[in-house]
């Protein structure tokens, strides 16, 4: 897969009904770490959250799938009112088709954001399929498009304001924030 011109970028976001998460190196800068009684401890980028929580607000659905399990990740999706939240996932592809399934939508209207080889089965499944600026170069020739922000370090907010933009609806949220 190539990447697309920003003109066919926005025409494929503006369809766009589920965007699709990985956690580690996307929601996160991919570093685990562990402390001595066995706890494991994340840092996810607050702006991320808050561009999660902007693009909930103009009526998109938001996922995420991650093959590792954690309740850190479980409290971070609730906090931000995300509703699918799939953790354990080897087959990402899988559990992305069952859930386009169930929410009654079409391929193109998905979006995926990914990192790592693990990804790409979701990836290839979507019709805006992105991939972080820090992700694996296999994965970046699998994207329609690559962020210009790191995993963990602004990429899922690049990625929400952009699917915004695509669909008009940024300037309303902004102007949201302006009128209060």
């Amino acid at each position: 897969m190539t990447q697309i011109s920003k003109d066919a970028f926005y025409d494929k976001a503006a369809g766009i009904k589920l965007a699709v998460f990985d956690v580690d190196g996307v929601l996160t800068d991919g570093r685990l770490i562990l402390g001595e009684s066995g706890n494991e401890y994340k840092a996810f980028y607050v702006r991320d959250g808050h561009g999660l929580v902007m693009l909930l607000e103009t009526g998109c659905k938001i996922a995420v799938i991650t093959a590792r399990s954690s309740n850190i990740v479980a409290e971070r999706m609730a906090s931000l009112g995300i509703e699918y939240v799939y953790q354990g996932e080897q087959d990402k592809g899988a559990r992305l088709l069952s859930l386009i399934d169930e929410l009654g939508l079409d391929n193109q209207q998905v979006a995926y954001v990914g990192d790592d080889v693990i990804d790409l089965p979701a990836m290839r499944k979507v019709g805006l399929a992105i991939a972080v600026n820090d992700a694996e170069p296999v994965v970046k020739e699998y994207a329609h498009w690559v962020t210009d922000k790191c995993g963990g370090r602004g990429a899922v907010r690049e990625v929400c304001e952009a699917i915004m933009q695509a669909q008009g609806k940024l300037e309303d949220r902004i102007n949201a924030y302006l009128a209060s």
